[in-house]
């Protein structure tokens, strides 16, 4: 089996493969990181963006990046101004994205899913400045605009692939040999903006420096101590992985293949089509029917998060590679990783050991670390992590404590020093690779009409890891009827990105409580064998048989 093979192969010891990469200096800034890699892979193709068949060289890309961070300096954009970054997954997101970090400026991501009152928020927490949008996609940003929910004037939208003040296309149209910033970009420089749901509550704008990006990219080329030449991005790059794996191929003088859309019925044709080598494997792919081309691949690993370990090893003989679990926060980057030569740790749960630059304790609840094997909340700290909370001084200083981040999930540690996840400590719903802050989902569906209170939990679901479900008490004197539940949905629809909004929904005379009468939401759930029994289902339209939950 290629897997068999790949671990016969001799690897350095994981603590030698940390100390070189701690010991080795990170590149300047974003920006050498482009130059060295340009200098020594110049004809390789970076990325190839396979469903439209647009691929760039290492040398094109450097001199578009150029160009376009020469004209964004001269239309205002300089070190530190906020850029809002709203696009598909197309080329022109990285290459912008570069060009900001050549510069020295701050890229905002945005989901262009969001709803207008969703694209606010993230645009006045973090003080966009500019905005570059999709033609195909700017249509809910000026309904923001329209409702005077954003004030970002017109003169500052950047648009790709249509008329607007300003032409992306026009801006990034005259390559350039070389750039020089204004000012000194370093390691400590902001670069971005990353919008997180955090422990709980509406999402927070993560504060990522250069550094934090740049010992990303390095921890995920070189952890594993092998060679990795086809790497996948299957994810919007609106999202974390695709720009720490850009840096990656970067790195590693790689080629980049980015799919324009998630899909889990074509993620294995993929792997075979394009010789992949490295990818993050949903693990819900266990749930798909099984194809003659699954274990058609070349995958050296697949990294997968918080997979069942039941499933682990089921996953691994189905598709022929090696998955290994790993660990990771907006706010913090890479933090844990098995080891690929460690295939006896299969199935066992465990999130494997901290990545470089990271150090990793479990502590109590008065914040002294608990004896190995005993279970507390990881926290975790190293030069990199997140400077904070953009604007948002309180939920920093929730976290932050000297220099230590507090993850808010449960683990344990073994003898071997290996770190096992018991549970989440806050109150999020992992749904596919989104996760939902159950809080927000609830402020939104507790202003619909006749909602007097609700509760949102997360539902086991074998091809989503979990599906999102409302149980709600209506206002008295209100009926729980289609025409309310009509409007709860469209509520929900209207304010909430598609992947927030409940498929399930339960009406309830009450909710259990604690003594200061809040919602003991754990009691609802608590025993319950299937939590779809009694709910409706809004994917299907029809009410779900058995008792109500």
């Amino acid at each position: 089996m290629w897997k068999d093979q790949v671990l016969a192969d001799p690897v350095i010891p994981y603590e030698e493969r940390r100390r070189r990469i701690e010991a080795e200096p990170l590149p300047e800034n974003i920006g050498a990181l482009i130059d060295a890699a340009a200098d020594e892979a110049g004809d390789r193709i970076l990325w190839n963006f396979f469903d439209s068949g647009e691929t760039i060289t290492y040398a094109q890309m450097r001199a578009q990046v150029n160009g376009l961070a020469a004209r964004l300096l001269a239309l205002g954009i300089g070190k530190g101004t906020h850029v809002g970054v709203m696009l598909p997954n197309i080329p022109a997101f990285p290459l912008t994205w570069l060009a900001l970090g050549r510069i020295g400026a701050v890229m905002l991501p945005v989901n262009p899913g969001y709803t207008p009152r969703e694209i606010a928020h993230v645009m006045q927490v973090a003080e966009a400045e500019w905005m570059v949008a999709h033609a195909d996609t700017r249509a809910v940003l000026d309904q923001a605009r329209a409702e005077g929910l954003v004030s970002l004037p017109e003169e500052r939208l950047i648009v790709v692939g249509g008329a607007g003040p300003h032409s992306w296309e026009a801006l990034a149209a005259e390559p350039a040999g070389s750039f020089a910033p204004p000012a000194p970009v370093g390691h400590d420089d902001l670069l971005n903006i990353q919008f997180t749901s955090g422990t709980s509550g509406f999402p927070k704008g993560c504060m990522l420096s250069q550094r934090y990006w740049l010992s990303a990219g390095k921890v995920n080329a070189f952890r594993d101590g092998r060679v990795y030449r086809r790497i996948l991005a299957s994810t919007p790059f609106f999202y974390m992985d695709p720009q720490w794996l850009l840096l990656m191929t970067l790195y590693q003088r790689a080629t980049l293949f980015v799919a324009a859309k998630q899909s889990t019925s074509r993620f294995t044709a993929w792997l075979k089509e394009h010789g992949i080598e490295f990818c993050l494997l949903p693990w819900v792919l266990h749930g798909m029917a099984q194809q003659a081309h699954d274990a058609d691949n070349r995958v050296i690993r697949a990294n997968i998060y918080g997979c069942p370990r039941d499933l682990h090893k089921g996953i691994e003989a189905r598709f022929d590679l090696n998955a290994r679990e790993a660990f990771g926060m907006t706010e913090i980057g890479p933090a844990m990783f098995m080891p690929v030569e460690r295939a006896d740790k299969v199935g066992s749960g465990s999130c494997g050991l901290p990545c470089p630059f990271r150090d990793c304790r479990i502590v109590g609840e008065d914040s002294r670390p608990v004896p190995q094997g005993e279970t507390g909340e990881l926290q975790i700290r190293g030069p990199g992590i997140m400077l904070g909370y953009y604007n948002n001084p309180a939920a920093t200083a929730e976290v932050l404590r000297d220099g230590w981040f507090s993850t808010g999930d449960l683990f344990r540690q073994d003898e071997e020093g290996f770190f096992y996840i018991v549970g989440r400590k806050k109150d999020m719903i992992r749904r596919s690779a989104e996760n939902i802050a159950a809080r927000e989902v609830e402020t939104v569906l507790a202003a619909a009409p006749g909602v007097a209170e609700v509760a949102v939990v997360g539902v086991p679901d074998p091809l989503r890891g979990e599906e999102v479900k409302a149980y709600l008490r209506l206002k008295e004197g209100v009926a729980a009827n289609g025409q309310v539940l009509d409007g709860i949905i469209a509520a929900a629809t209207a304010g909430l990105a598609p992947f927030k909004v409940p498929r399930f929904y339960a009406f309830v005379e009450d909710f259990p409580r604690t003594a200061s009468l809040k919602i003991a939401k754990p009691q609802i759930t608590a025993g319950v064998a299937d939590l779809r029994a009694g709910a409706f289902d809004r994917v299907t339209g029809s009410w779900i048989e058995g008792v109500q939950a």
